[in-house]
């Protein structure tokens, strides 16, 4: 039994545990120490019109090595190839194969829920229904009439915001007060996104509007949620282990809340990169709960 002195308080630990910090490790610690490397996209390879600095070093060098890497972006707006395409007129050489998308995850989700054939509203852009065509959906010419069997939300853009929410929020009173179901699908999660000094609003943002309209009509409909397929919910970490072939992945990210939380809990390697959200203050890994604490800490991607 410990004596006396000997004894930590759940405070005392808890201070102790703050003090804790994950080791700060180079790019080229983890290619070396893992068989695959996956990052984020926003904030850590680039925005919307910059790379970040030292990730298209990294990229060169991690393509001259030969080290399986993939993207895996909470993004539902534009299909692999077309990124790749941008990707490569900013300086960053990445092939459409190593783009893993929540777009992506519609296939699966849609052949899963057995939804071949849905008729489907989408908001977001002209890859987001593409999106959803490729998954077997068929994507209805207006959003706002009473036609369709699920609601897509795939980019807070590509249409006119308040005109296009309203009219699909009234069909879909009028289709739930009708007694018809209607699934509600939201590939990206992400309530904000790193652009420049700032942020901007992402869809998920736009899926918690239309959640709280809907809990304000049906109070005791709980089932009148988005299913959320981005991170941190495994199945985009499940597609790179089937493309890489392995779980010995480090996933680089700089949101604790979806790319750390999502690799602790699908088992793997993480590690807070000091750029995008977390360079605007988004997490300092001593005050963070043990789910969204990174296993390394990486100044920058820089070799």
């Amino acid at each position: 039994m410990p004596q006396g002195d000997d004894l930590v308080t759940k405070d005392e630990q808890a201070a102790l545990d703050a003090q804790a910090q994950p080791p700060v490790v180079g790019l080229d610690y983890l290619a070396e120490r893992y068989s695959a490397i996956l990052f984020d996209a926003y904030g850590v390879l680039a925005g919307s019109r910059h790379v970040v600095p030292g990730a298209a070093e990294a990229i060169d060098a991690l393509n001259g090595m030969g080290k399986p890497y993939f993207v895996l972006t909470n993004d539902a707006s534009t299909l692999p190839e077309r990124r790749a395409a941008r990707y490569a007129e900013m300086g960053l050489n990445i092939a459409p194969e190593r783009i893993i998308t929540s777009g992506g995850l519609l296939a699966a989700h849609f052949a899963e829920r057995g939804l071949a054939g849905a008729r489907c509203a989408v908001l977001g852009t002209a890859d987001s229904a593409t999106y959803v065509e490729r998954a077997g959906g068929v994507v209805t010419a207006s959003p706002g009439a009473d036609d369709f069997d699920a609601l897509i939300i795939g980019d807070q853009a590509g249409f006119p915001f308040l005109e296009t929410a309203d009219a699909v929020l009234s069909a879909l009173f009028r289709m739930i007060d009708a007694g018809r179901e209607v699934r509600l699908i939201m590939p990206n999660p992400d309530l904000i996104y790193p652009e420049g000094d700032g942020f901007g609003f992402a869809s998920g943002s736009v899926g918690l509007i239309f959640e709280s309209a809907l809990a304000l009509r049906y109070p005791h409909r709980a089932d009148l949620r988005f299913e959320r397929l981005g991170k941190p919910r495994a199945a985009i970490f499940a597609e790179a282990e089937r493309r890489s072939g392995t779980r010995d992945m480090a996933m680089i990210g700089d949101t604790p809340e979806t790319d750390i939380r999502g690799a602790n809990g699908f088992g793997i390697a993480s590690a807070l990169v000091d750029t995008g959200i977390a360079a605007l203050g988004g997490g300092t890994a001593g005050a963070l709960p043990k789910s969204d604490t990174p296993t390394y800490r990486l100044r920058s991607l820089a070799l």
